[in-house]
């Protein structure tokens, strides 16, 4: 056997590489006595908390790379959210898997429900694939379990490399896919290395006392093994990461199998909280959101540690045998698969208890509420995942797109119709959209400052344009307003010709507002070409429009006063087409 810094150590059945931290430790502990040991000891916490260090912060910056990468698939993959479960099952697994996170699938979901996005049943399909989502980096730390025969293939044995190549991307290349793949690469890296720091700092006590005690009590114990479980992934925020810990430890020897599977019960129920703390000041259906995950993996997590201590009392021995990472991965998978094939069929069911846990109000804060939602909540919950984050603002965006264009149309049937009993509805609608224009920039400008790939970044300035030309089409269908306003109170008319002529512009201006704002939404080509001709016919009909018209005052056809209002209502009309050209222009420019 070759000289290293470290030498194999025997574990168990098995000879595993030992930590050079440690081996320095017992040597110097022979020489030296008890104050070198503590050192050691002290040496050995450093070491693995370097290791757990590593571990989080690799897990981050890969899901933070894969989510840039990943860019508008991901957005895609939100609005085909339908009534379809089994896709949000999919979906969710596909996002948590991304994020290596089921908690921060489920903070998002929640603020989704929050914001009016998804409901209820759309939310329990995406908890339940987050579920399953989470098992993927399991399954990747169990590779590191792979005997000594396949060291090649193991993680750990390639990890530094993979860190090189990711730092070779990032140093030396210009393109931000190469960058990205970098960002990733040194993510993936960084995880297995400092898995390997964990296990190698851990390794030469698994024949401690401490340990064999302390998992032995979490065996017989099954509610203390839950909660310990639930406790860890809490703090830490993430059960994706507890459960590699677990891993690390197991691949020790020195974890019995009843006491992991506690362990991993409670780590599915502790992933819970994080989403419980961000339905703090939400909406009704948000509370229920984050009450369902709870309701789903707590009854997962009774059914099976019943099972498992029935187990455990018909067979101990089985109970009471070492287990290792891979078996984790194994139980950890079958659990949360197993529990959604459970509770799939029963979602309206899950619906309806959350709805038995956080009840209706009274009257007076119900309509209270329905009137607070009449504008979308731009939940600051999302920020979580920066692309879902950007994804909100589209669709605020788009939302305001259609309560401008809806107010246009008003404006000019109050114009055209005489409907002048919609007046007021006209103001109250446009300040609506100007308290929107507000909110939706502090968002922006939020969105702005996340971890966002390039494209991304283009996209939020472009939605900071578009709020302004959406904003400025609500100004200018309040002054149509006015303009009929004016008319009424002086009781001025159009001529047949000029009226039909309003008609007729008024019609291509809304056209064009409409395909812009579809642009926006589906990123259509055929919405942008056809806000372009609409653009240039309206340009075309008031130029046509005001020489029609200045013709028609100089022969006294006109009232001057009725004919000042018709050229300003031309310019209004025509300044519209001019800003939902523009929106349309920024669609293009992200294409």
């Amino acid at each position: 056997m070759m000289e290293h810094e470290g030498k194999f150590c025997r574990i168990g059945s098995k000879l595993r590489f030992c930590h050079a931290a440690v081996l320095r430790q017992q040597a110097a502990t022979k020489e030296n006595g008890e104050d070198i040991m503590n050192i050691g000891y002290l040496e050995s916490i450093f070491s693995f908390l370097g290791g757990l260090g590593m571990f989080l912060y690799g897990m981050s910056i890969m899901g933070d790379g894969m989510q840039k990468s990943a860019g508008s698939k991901l957005n895609k993959f939100l609005r085909m959210v339908t009534d379809n479960r089994l896709l949000a099952v999919g979906l969710g697994a596909l996002i948590t898997a991304i994020l290596h996170s089921s908690g921060a699938t489920t903070v998002m979901v929640v603020g989704f429900v929050n914001a009016g996005i998804l409901n209820l049943t759309q939310a329990v399909g995406v908890i339940m694939g987050a579920n399953i989502g989470t098992t993927i980096t399991a399954w990747m730390v169990s590779l590191n379990s792979l005997g000594d025969a396949m060291k090649i293939l193991q993680p750990s044995f390639f990890a530094p490399l993979v860190v090189a190549i990711g730092a070779a991307f990032l140093m030396f290349s210009k393109k931000k896919k190469e960058s990205l793949a970098g960002e990733i690469c040194i993510g993936v890296g960084l995880l297995f290395v400092g898995l390997t720091f964990m296990s190698g700092s851990v390794a030469p006590y698994t024949d401690a006392p401490i340990f064999a005690k302390a998992f032995a009590v979490l065996g017989r114990n099954p509610i203390l093994g839950i909660l310990v479980g639930a406790l860890v992934t809490a703090i830490i925020q993430s059960s994706t990461a507890s459960v590699g810990i677990l891993q690390t430890l197991a691949m020790s020897g020195v974890v019995s199998t009843n006491a992991a599977i506690y362990i991993t019960l409670g780590q599915n129920i502790g992933s819970c909280l994080t989403a419980l703390l961000s339905s703090a000041g939400t909406s009704r259906n948000a509370k229920r959101a984050s009450v369902i995950h709870l309701t789903f993996n707590s009854f997962g997590a009774v059914v099976f540690g019943i099972g498992m201590y029935i187990i455990s009392m018909m067979r101990p021995d089985i109970a009471q045998s070492s287990i290792n990472s891979f078996q984790i991965s194994v139980f950890h998978t079958f659990f949360n698969v197993t529990n959604t094939l459970l509770l799939f069929p029963f979602a309206k069911q899950l619906v309806a208890f959350s709805g038995l846990i956080v009840r209706e109000t009274g009257q007076e804060e119900e309509q209270k509420e329905t009137k607070e939602d009449e504008l979308p909540v731009l939940d600051e919950r999302i920020f979580k995942s920066p692309t879902f984050a950007l994804e909100v603002g589209v669709m605020e965006v788009v939302h305001m797109g259609k309560m401008a264009l809806a107010n246009l149309k008003l404006a000019t049937n109050v114009l055209l119709e005489n409907k002048y009993e919609c007046l007021d509805e006209v103001f109250k609608n446009e300040t609506e959209i100007d308290i929107l224009n507000k909110k939706l920039t502090e968002y922006l400008i939020k969105v702005n400052n996340l971890s966002l790939n390039e494209k991304q970044k283009v996209q939020v300035s472009n939605l900071f344009y578009s709020i302004s030309d959406l904003e400025r089409v609500g100004d200018h269908a309040e002054n149509l307003a006015e303009a009929a306003q004016y008319l009424k109170e002086h009781g001025l008319t159009f001529s047949e010709t000029g009226l039909e002529d309003l008609k007729e512009i008024s019609s291509a201006a809304i056209g064009a507002v409409d395909h812009a704002v579809a642009a926006r939404q589906d990123g259509g080509m055929e919405d942008i070409r056809q806000v372009s001709k609409l653009e240039d016919r309206v340009d075309t009909l008031e130029e046509e429009m005001r020489d029609k018209h200045i013709e028609r005052l100089s022969k006294n056809e006109c009232n001057p006063s009725a004919g000042v209002v018709f050229l300003d209502i031309l310019s209004n009309l025509e300044r519209i087409s001019d800003h939902a050209y523009n929106v349309a222009g920024y669609v293009k420019d992200e294409l």
